[in-house]
């Protein structure tokens, strides 16, 4: 997670990144989304839209408006059922006849552990998931689609949402909310799973990327050196959770306050999401031990 001047340098809401991608910025700049939601025009002729973006009528007529003449939309494909990226995709599948595509609902891909989480506590991850959405089509993992001047591969990548998918497209990853530049991802159970994440993260780094295009923010141009600084970011957070709990047991608002305190506090219950989803993972490594219980509200200590 970040705190930016998100508003400062807002780039222009259309940009031609290549000869074949397209960029339409969505107007939902936030804390949590920096500039908005980058939505992405694959190809030429009949193109591919990644991530139509939330549901907002100008965005709509923007997406359409970066056609050229004599264009279609032949696919839309949803990284995940996050609003700010899946809630416009009936609306552009009406206008346009294309199907939608994704992993799967909401809670597809989920664990058997975060679902018996959300069961037990009725827990939910409470940052805007689109509840409604479901795919004309579900995509599985490895999965290629390929058009007249286009071709995407379905990548799942768990972990900051259990339907969460990055797409390639040659050594060009699009990759969501996965890996981005100028932030840290967002994992929040039961949605959210870190143990996912991290091993989402460690299954990208095998291969070699050229560029990253990701769901907020700029592109990457060196792809592998972020996602190894993120895998280090979440080694520190959770050596640093260790470390706080070896001095003596602790609840998650003790321990956000310790290890957050350059953070506005207006993300401190983002950042409380992060702390528990690290937990859970420790705790089912029996590295910490939760009284009563793993939940938000509990005691937790080292083993």
């Amino acid at each position: 997670m970040s705190n930016p001047a998100f508003l400062a340098a807002r780039p222009a809401p259309f940009i031609q990144l290549t000869a074949s991608v397209r960029r339409i910025l969505a107007p939902n700049p936030s804390p949590m989304t920096f500039w908005g939601t980058n939505t992405y025009m694959i190809g030429t002729g009949a193109v591919a839209v990644i991530d139509p973006g939330p549901k907002d009528d100008k965005h709509l007529q923007a997406i359409l408006d970066a056609l050229s003449p004599g264009e279609t939309i032949s696919h839309i494909f949803v990284t995940h059922a996050h609003l700010d990226h899946s809630a416009l995709a009936p609306a552009l599948s009406r206008a346009t006849g294309a199907p939608v595509l994704a992993f799967g609902s909401a809670e597809a891909g989920r664990s058997a552990r975060m679902q018996a989480l959300a069961r037990s506590l009725a827990l939910t991850g409470g940052e805007g998931v689109d509840r409604a959405f479901q795919p004309d089509r579900c995509l599985t993992d490895g999965e290629v689609i390929i058009a007249n001047t286009w071709a995407l591969e379905a990548i799942h990548t768990p972990g900051h949402m259990a339907n969460h998918l990055c797409f390639a497209s040659g050594d060009t990853l699009f990759s969501a909310d996965h890996v981005m530049g100028w932030a840290s991802s967002l994992v929040s159970p039961p949605d959210g799973d870190m143990g996912d994440y991290i091993a989402s993260l460690r299954r990208l780094s095998q291969r070699e990327w050229g560029r990253a295009l990701p769901g907020h923010g700029a592109p990457i141009e060196a792809p592998s050196s972020r996602i190894a600084a993120l895998l280090t970011h979440r080694s520190e957070r959770e050596a640093a959770i260790l470390s706080a709990l070896a001095e003596a047991p602790a609840l998650i608002p003790n321990l956000v306050e310790r290890l957050y305190s350059d953070t506005p506090r207006s993300l401190f219950p983002a950042a409380a999401r992060n702390v528990f989803a690290h937990l859970l993972q420790l705790h089912a490594e029996g590295r910490v031990t939760a009284t009563p219980d793993a939940t938000p509200d509990a005691l937790y200590q080292t083993a």
